[in-house]
């Protein structure tokens, strides 16, 4: 297994304390979970992942989509059709992370209107500078 920063490979020892954190950052940001989620119900086409993930940029999704697969968590099948049929799916890997992601993104559905008072709450406050 190999780690990639910057573009750049390097070999992953398991005694490498960078190795949770490169991981981490792979499968952490906001738009890979939510690609995972979507596709924990099957199979779908780049354009309906692109109407799914609200807020995700044309090329943000290419690019995201292009490191899960790297990264194993996803497979690209192209079928050779007019137009060519495009379609992403979960790996075995990919599902395990979306079973270890799925409580996370419940916590974040249920609390979120919560999050958002308490936001409103702190930003309404007179003095809101570091101490």
């Amino acid at each position: 297994m190999s780690g990639a920063v910057g573009g750049e490979s390097r070999p992953v020892r398991p005694e490498d304390p960078c190795q949770a954190r490169e991981v981490l950052g792979i499968v952490g940001d906001k738009w890979s979970l939510l690609i995972v989620r979507n596709l924990s119900q099957g199979p779908r086409r780049f354009t309906e992942l692109k109407r799914a993930v609200d807020g995700i940029s044309q090329r943000m999704l290419t690019v995201t989509l292009r490191g899960l697969e790297r990264d194993g968590i996803l497979t690209r099948t192209v079928r050779n059709v007019m137009p060519p049929h495009v379609s992403y799916e979960l790996t075995p890997m990919g599902r395990t992370l979306r079973e270890a992601t799925a409580p996370l993104l419940e916590w974040s559905i249920t609390h979120l209107t919560h999050i958002d008072a308490a936001r409103a709450e702190y930003d309404a406050r007179p003095d809101t500078s570091p101490a």
